[in-house]
């Protein structure tokens, strides 16, 4: 029986990890709960649960890490507000399921070096499906990480076709389900970017060595290439269920929780490169995790306020990655990473990113 602590509880990620422990009784015990505001929401899922422990922002959550006692921690908070739970988690020895990519891709070395060997264990279905390919080889056996993305809603179109599209149109993912900043950065593929740079901090793969390829079908979720010339793929139907579950009890897996492939049917999967030149978020994204220190927040931050312009009608889509382009170039980087200088580069980045954009 895990004992699980989940923050987020009332997103997509916590509602779908309720389901899976709903359905598995016997396997998991929810021990706390977590929510940004949604304080009815939270009440009715503790009453569901019997969990006398819940909280209310990050700071709340962060405290909550500290005090309850739980096997599992899943970081399902959104935005880089997850950081200091993140780090909580990591600080009292619980396994960490990270769905918060932001928190590890901000916290960099303050996260990674904090954590223990397996500590961390992938929730974003593409760092899970590496996660489970690795398995099938030694470390020094890997070549390259294969990313890949669905392409979003506007896959094909130029940069030109781009600069037209409206908040309503980013939103129209073409297989997942997600809230707005998430999947306005899976139409940029700014999420893509940033899940590089996560795979590059939790598998220690150079970014050399990470590709990104197109898979409009979203059913191969990343690949491990081997020296041998072999390539190990994780396949299956696009349900965040699955890695989830895995975050909860790896390395086991919880039966019944996906639907399987139908192999008697016929089906095509293509791959694609990817338009760096329509799309340049991931060669951003790369350089940016490269610089490492606080380039990654100033990413993100920037990213969060250009993300807020577009939907507001104050900045055009391709204007998102120019703006936090822009910002990470004006970047001047502190002399050491620390939980204060993030916050300070973080700051400074929203005030320059709506600077520029008021200034457009």
């Amino acid at each position: 029986m895990r004992r699980v602590l989940i923050l987020g509880s009332t997103g997509s990620i916590g509602t779908q990890a309720l389901e899976v422990i709903r359905a598995h009784p016997d396997r998991f015990e929810v021990v706390g709960l977590a929510a940004g505001r949604d304080r009815d929401r939270v009440a009715a899922q503790a009453a569901e649960f019997r969990v006398a422990h819940t909280a209310l922002g990050a700071l709340e959550a962060e405290q909550l890490v500290r005090d309850v006692e739980a096997d599992v921690v899943l970081n399902g908070i959104t935005g880089s507000v997850g950081l200091g739970p993140t780090l909580a988690a990591l600080e009292a020895g619980r396994i960490l399921a990270l769905a918060n990519k932001e928190s590890l891709i901000v916290g960099g070395e303050l996260v990674t070096g904090l954590a223990a060997p397996g500590q961390i264990v992938p929730v974003d279905s593409e760092h899970s499906a590496i996660a489970q390919a690795l398995r099938a080889g030694a470390a020094a056996e890997v070549r390259r990480l294969v990313v890949t993305a669905s392409g979003g809603p506007f896959r094909g179109r130029t940069r030109a076709e781009l600069a037209g599209v409206t908040p309503a149109q980013a939103l129209a993912h073409p297989t997942w389900d997600m809230g707005r900043v998430v999947t306005t950065n899976s139409a940029t593929l700014v999420n893509k970017g940033l899940e590089v740079i996560e795979a590059h901090l939790l598998f220690a793969v150079p970014y050399d060595r990470i590709d990104v390829v197109v898979h409009p079908q979203s059913v191969v979720h990343s690949m491990v290439e081997f020296v041998d010339g072999s390539t190990i793929a994780q396949a299956s139907l696009p349900d965040m269920r699955l890695p989830i579950s895995l975050g909860l009890d790896w390395p086991r897996r919880v039966a019944g929780v996906g639907a399987p492939l139908d192999w008697t049917r016929a089906a095509s999967w293509t791959f694609e490169p990817l338009d760096d030149d329509a799309f340049p978020a991931v060669r951003l994204a790369k350089r940016v995790g490269a610089a490492g220190g606080t380039y990654p927040a100033v990413f993100n931050a920037a990213n969060e306020q250009a993300v807020d312009a577009f939907h507001g009608g104050r900045l055009p889509f391709p204007g998102i990655v120019d703006t936090i382009e822009r910002i990470v170039d004006r970047h001047e980087p502190p002399a050491q990473l620390t939980r204060e200088s993030l916050a300070d580069a973080e700051a400074w980045a929203r005030r320059a990113a709506d600077a520029a954009i008021a200034a457009r």
